[in-house]
């Protein structure tokens, strides 16, 4: 079982840097995030309404999310929309620890709300959901249902997921600024 435990974290662990290999360029990652914004709003008229007030947003067009046996990883790159220019270009890793299985894909946006919510992104060396302040988090099912509105925090829309993954256990998720190639 060790054996079989130790194999599995040496498979995720390779999952996680195969997606920097074959990172997007900087105009198909912006591209892709634009679209991705798009399909959410056209399918969510609620997140429309919230990008209109947000300060900015941090949208990952595509998150790959795969889990096996005690541990599961994602990972996916994303694209910064200040007053709708692109103000940055961040990736997101997360480890997870606990009984999962499965592999999907994934969207989501984060809405800054004000500058201050933003200045925290910035000013950490890698900003981690589980630390943020007063943040909410929506998939498609909740979102169209649930009062997203407030004039404090952080908002997070996941969308457009494909595949199937179940489990069980705790997470983290660091977001860190990085220079994508040209």
């Amino acid at each position: 079982m060790k054996k079989l435990h130790a194999l599995s974290l040496l498979l995720l662990t390779a999952l996680l840097f195969v997606p920097a290999a074959h990172a997007a360029s900087a105009a198909q990652l912006q591209s892709d995030s634009q679209a991705a914004l798009a399909n959410l709003y056209a399918s969510n008229p609620k997140a429309q309404t919230l990008g209109s007030k947000a300060y900015a947003i941090l949208i990952f067009p595509t998150v790959i999310k795969a889990g096996f046996l005690m541990a599961g990883i994602q990972r996916g790159d994303g694209v910064l929309f200040e007053k709708g220019q692109v103000a940055g270009y961040y990736n997101t890793t997360s480890v997870n620890g606990g009984p999962q299985m499965g592999a999907q894909t994934f969207s989501y946006a984060l809405f800054f709300m004000t500058k201050e919510d933003l200045q925290n992104l910035n000013n950490s060396a890698g900003f981690n959901l589980g630390a943020a302040p007063s943040l909410t988090v929506a998939d498609k099912g909740v979102a169209s249902s649930a009062s997203l509105y407030s004039l404090h925090g952080i908002k997070a829309f996941i969308f457009g997921q494909k595949g199937l993954m179940a489990g069980i256990g705790l997470s983290g998720t660091k977001i860190s600024q990085y220079t994508p190639s040209n």
